[in-house]
């Protein structure tokens, strides 16, 4: 089916695939990326994978649902739905998210002015079923005719008489996973309908009632972490080896002889990192120890279980998986006995942590939580580091993280620390608060099964490379090297993704770090440059 030509009944109808993409369609690029014959075909499936998968929603697997072998195994997991549906909709078993969700669900006025506000709905060349409302309406349908009282005899004459069966479950838990939960839509809606909330809560249903989720997310995320300390793999009995290989490599790298202090009690600050940073972006953790100990600062990290990563992965999908990690940063940092939490740059990191768990950090385990991105602006603006800026002369533009920004209300503490050290700074357009996703949000930056990565880069993060390549249109040439300063690891990681996809280096001279990276790089006493750039 084409763009535009999709019913909210057409879920529920059995076919091969619901929608098949066309990179024909996509959204354009802006130069040099604006020949239609510059996009290949869209990643397919292999027949196994759509033998063995539920792929009919658009030839795309996310969450790779294996398919079910009898008709009886179907009717079994549309009723494990049906039943956690009704789960959702009650204060006993939803109390943390009922009232915005039933508000959501109850007030939207369909005017689709959330449309334009989605880069995944824009990116895909305004697919329909990607528009932010179409996974909200089908889950209203079904809430009207299969809970309310007297549904099915309304459904009939409403329009939206969807069948719940099995091909509406399993397209719409694919769905669920066709947004990146940045909540752009909520911002731009008139009356506050949050499209990402029920997304989130549609996410938690499957996982919770149906143990549908992603693996990378789950099995290998929040379980691995709460198991061995860490989703990436680095366990505390290698944290001690990581972290002498990191002292070891300031040293070589500025002559500075600066150890990190491990489980320091009675600290000013705990500093908790995305663990993925001291495996994919040591010198990001290493700049952070170079700067704190510049400015003098009372740190701390923790070799605890879980307390070295801040990553919570159950914020994307279930709120057990949240509950369990967040109490345990809280239950370290009291122990410790420091008198904050400082996030690093990971944005999920700062939302989960700082925001959402709120409703379950209360009494003594309630430890004052700050981000990175204000500590850093008092050291850098009050001039507690001896910083040249002529050390930064090269075009660079900032890239906002949704889950910081957007959703804490975070804008200006990073803009204030890029343009004293950055002389050649300027913004992305739509910045700050109304920036778009970097296309990695709420997981989909970790998920690299089957075709799901041609996706995420060809769609999710569409609108952010464009972005990236309007920022840098007026010094485009490759000769000319240029950064993206993106401040959290989880779209450091969508945005390596996607300059790499499209050979950003080689073609426009291109790169990306972090925050602190800047910071170190523009340090007076830091005599040669921290910052890298690729090789040709």
């Amino acid at each position: 089916m084409k763009a535009g030509k999709i019913r909210l009944k057409d879920i529920g109808k059995p076919s091969d695939q619901m929608v098949k993409l066309n990179p024909a369609d996509f959204m354009r690029l802006p130069y040099p990326y604006d020949k239609a014959d510059s996009d290949p075909d869209f990643k397919q499936l292999t027949e196994d994978q759509k033998k063995r998968y539920e792929a009919s929603l658009d030839g795309v697997l996310a969450i790779s649902i294996p398919k079910p072998e009898t008709k009886g195994e179907e009717d079994e997991l549309v009723r494990k739905f049906l039943s956690g549906l009704e789960k959702l909709l009650t204060k006993e078993n939803n109390w943390t998210f009922l009232q915005p969700l039933s508000l959501s669900l109850e007030y939207c006025a369909k005017c689709q002015t959330c449309n334009e506000a989605c880069p995944i709905y824009t990116g895909s060349g305004k697919q329909e079923i990607y528009r932010p409302t179409y996974r909200s309406e089908v889950l209203r349908a079904i809430v009207n005719k299969y809970i309310k009282k007297g549904g099915k005899t309304f459904a009939k004459f409403s329009g939206n008489d969807i069948d719940l069966n099995w091909t509406t479950v399993a397209r719409l838990a694919e769905l669920a996973y066709r947004c990146t939960l940045c909540r752009r839509c909520a911002q731009t809606c008139p009356i506050g309908v949050d499209n990402g909330l029920i997304t989130h809560e549609l996410r938690k249903l499957f996982s919770q009632e149906m143990g549908i989720a992603p693996v990378e997310i789950h099995t290998l995320g929040s379980m691995k972490h709460l198991k061995a300390g860490s989703s990436t793999g680095l366990m505390p009995v290698a944290l001690k080896d990581t972290i002498e290989f990191l002292e070891d490599d300031i040293k070589d790298r500025t002559g500075l002889d600066i150890k990190f202090p491990m489980d320091k009690e009675g600290a000013d600050i705990l500093l908790i990192h995305n663990a993925g940073e001291f495996l994919s972006w040591p010198e990001n953790p290493m700049a952070f120890a170079i700067i704190f100990e510049a400015a003098g600062l009372n740190w701390t990290l923790s070799s605890d279980l879980l307390g070295y990563d801040a990553v919570n992965y159950g914020l994307w999908y279930d709120d057990v998986q949240f509950a369990r990690v967040a109490v345990r940063h809280a239950q370290i940092a009291k122990k410790l006995g420091v008198k904050k939490i400082v996030i690093g740059e990971c944005g999920h990191a700062h939302k989960a942590i700082s925001v959402i768990a709120d409703r379950i950090i209360t009494g003594e385990i309630n430890i004052p939580r700050e981000s990175s991105y204000t500590l850093l602006e008092d050291i850098v603006c009050n001039g507690k580091l001896n910083l040249d800026p002529k050390k930064n002369d090269f075009p660079v533009t900032l890239h906002d993280p949704c889950n910081v920004t957007r959703l804490m209300g975070v804008v200006e503490p990073q803009r204030r620390v890029i343009r004293k050290i950055c002389p050649q700074f300027r913004e992305m357009e739509p910045h700050g608060v109304k920036n778009y996703c970097c296309g990695g949000g709420s997981g989909f930056a970790i998920m690299p099964s089957m075709n799901f990565p041609d996706w995420r880069t060809r769609i999710s993060g569409r609108m952010k490379f464009k972005q990236i390549l309007d920022a840098f249109q007026d010094v485009i040439d490759p000769s000319i090297n240029k950064m993206v300063c993106a401040p959290c690891s989880n779209c450091k990681g969508a945005i390596r993704e996607i300059l790499n996809h499209y050979n950003a280096w080689e073609k426009c001279g291109i790169s990306y770090t972090g925050l602190v990276e800047f910071i170190v790089n523009a340090m007076v006493d830091i005599k040669e440059p921290y910052i890298e750039w690729p090789e040709m």
